[in-house]
């Protein structure tokens, strides 16, 4: 009998380490087009409470038996979203090789063109009901410019629904759907998930026949950035597999509670590689109570442009890589300028909260409120202090200025080569006049210079913290540095100002 218990406690423990080694917001849109719109006052979650994360596990049945019921709890929250979209789509004749004479002879038949037609887009995607009456939350790329939008739920019901509103800068979008008594998914605390917690992905991956199809997995990442899906990204990673068709869909916790929203997978074939990611919970229902009570997202407003301290920038200021977000351009007229923030800060704290990344301080900023005032320590010609601000709310963001290289290359010991900014110049480079003193004109793509991000058409300011007011002021310090030598330079780009280190 012992030699039988032992040998079911060695088979747990093995089935246990199979399981875990296979486990892979102010620029909103508001659609009005449906009639009968309305914002309703706070959102009724679902609040009860569940139990399944403590059930007990004392054999392979009973574990096999939590993950049912996680499912079981979780899936007729889960709903599959189907668009239309129409689309004049153009049609070749033999008569578009004569030109458009043929075009005024045939004329217009309905205001539609000959060669035009009519035809009908569709998509599909998922997503996750949060209210009993009928509110339901979705990325906004799954419905974005449709027509029509409907859904069906887990017993099969085909229900229209209506845009409530989107938030492109976080890819959230809140629809509705005109019933009672639907089953809302309980929302959980998103900054509680740990990596390495077992979690379950909810969704209709690759077509409705597929509908609610569950994956599990464990939490591989938390705070991903920088992956070019959303302004505003602070991205859950997971390894439950995740296809095209489960965007929308709840990635949900051990006790069968929505943790993740999720939105889109890292791929080189369009299939699963075991890299998929979830907008956070907590940054979700901040969308969603908005979009619901107010039609709209509204987000504070610092007023700086900043970027991460990589080793050279950290080792051109006496920092720790990743230590804080450092200050590029303080914008006239903003709260960062009013009360004293400065090109070349570098922001440590947030709200009594360490900076790890820029990523991390947008996100910060952008989740308080317009009015709200903040507490900043600040890094500064070698001592810290303590700044208070009063955050605004964010305007709409502005298009930067594209930029043409120029085809002279140089190779020197910068790099690059840089000239005064002459009224000529800064035409031809289709620059402001007067918007600074020396101008990179020529850059080697293969010197160091490039690699830092330095291009054709940057504005030098500064070169290793010292201003450049003219353009001998340029020269007599660059003649300072020599090959090896570390390089600083606040530089100019766009109207927004950024700093670049680089040894020559």
């Amino acid at each position: 009998m012992h030699k039988r218990q032992s040998f079911m406690k060695y088979l747990l423990l093995v089935f246990a380490g199979i399981a875990v080694g296979a486990l892979v917001f102010s620029n909103v849109e508001l659609n009005l087009s449906f009639n009968g719109s309305s914002f309703s006052n706070r959102p009724n979650f679902a609040t009860a409470t569940s139990n399944i994360e403590n059930y007990p596990v004392q054999s392979l049945k009973s574990f096999n038996e939590a993950f049912v019921q996680i499912a079981e709890s979780a899936t007729p929250s889960v709903v599959t979203i189907f668009t239309e979209k129409t689309v004049n789509q153009r049609v070749v004749s033999p008569f578009d090789f004569f030109g458009s004479p043929f075009d005024d002879f045939f004329g217009m038949q309905g205001g539609v063109a000959p060669n035009r037609r009519k035809e009908v887009q569709r998509g599909l995607g998922s997503g996750v009901i949060v209210t009993d009456d009928g509110y339901i939350l979705t990325n906004n790329h799954v419905i974005d410019g449709a027509d029509t939008v409907y859904i069906r739920t887990s017993d099969n019901r085909k229900i229209a629904a209506k845009v409530i509103g989107k938030d492109p800068k976080t890819d959230l979008a809140v629809i509705k759907v005109d019933q009672k008594n639907l089953k809302p998914i309980i929302i959980g605390d998103s900054d509680k998930l740990r990596v390495g917690e077992w979690v379950i992905a909810i969704g209709s991956p690759l077509g409705e026949n597929l509908a609610r199809t569950v994956t599990q997995g464990i939490v591989s990442a938390k705070g991903r950035a920088n992956v070019g899906l959303a302004d505003y990204e602070d991205f859950i990673q997971t390894d439950a597999a995740i296809n095209p068709g489960n965007s929308g869909g709840p990635l949900v916790n051990i006790n069968g509670e929505l943790v993740g929203i999720n939105t889109a997978i890292a791929s080189r074939t369009g299939g699963f590689e075991g890299i998929g990611f979830a907008v956070p919970s907590n940054m979700a229902k901040k969308v969603l109570t908005s979009l619901i009570t107010t039609g709209k997202v509204t987000r504070s407003y610092l007023g700086v442009t900043i970027q991460d301290i990589d080793d050279n920038l950290a080792k051109a200021m006496n920092l720790k890589a990743g230590e804080g977000a450092l200050v590029g351009t303080v914008l006239e007229g903003s709260p960062a300028a009013k009360h004293g923030i400065k090109t070349g800060d570098v922001i440590l704290d947030f709200n009594g909260v360490k900076v790890t990344s820029s990523a991390v301080l947008r996100n910060a900023i952008a989740s308080q409120s317009p009015g709200s005032t903040v507490k900043l320590r600040v890094f500064r010609d070698g001592s810290t202090l303590l700044v208070t601000v009063p955050l605004q709310e964010q305007a709409a963001k502005e298009s930067t200025a594209s930029r043409t290289e120029t085809d002279d290359l140089v190779s020197t010991i910068l790099g690059f080569r840089a000239e005064e900014l002459t009224p000529e110049r800064a035409q031809k480079l289709k620059l402001q006049p007067g918007a600074g003193k020396v101008v990179i004109i020529a850059i080697a793509p293969s010197s160091n210079a490039y690699r830092a991000g330095l291009r054709a058409g940057d504005l030098v300011f500064s070169v290793n913290k010292r201003d450049v007011r003219t353009y001998p002021e340029f020269n007599a310090l660059v003649k300072q540095v020599k090959k090896g030598d570390l390089l600083f330079v606040l530089i100019g780009r766009g109207g927004s100002k950024m700093y670049f280190a680089f040894n020559l």
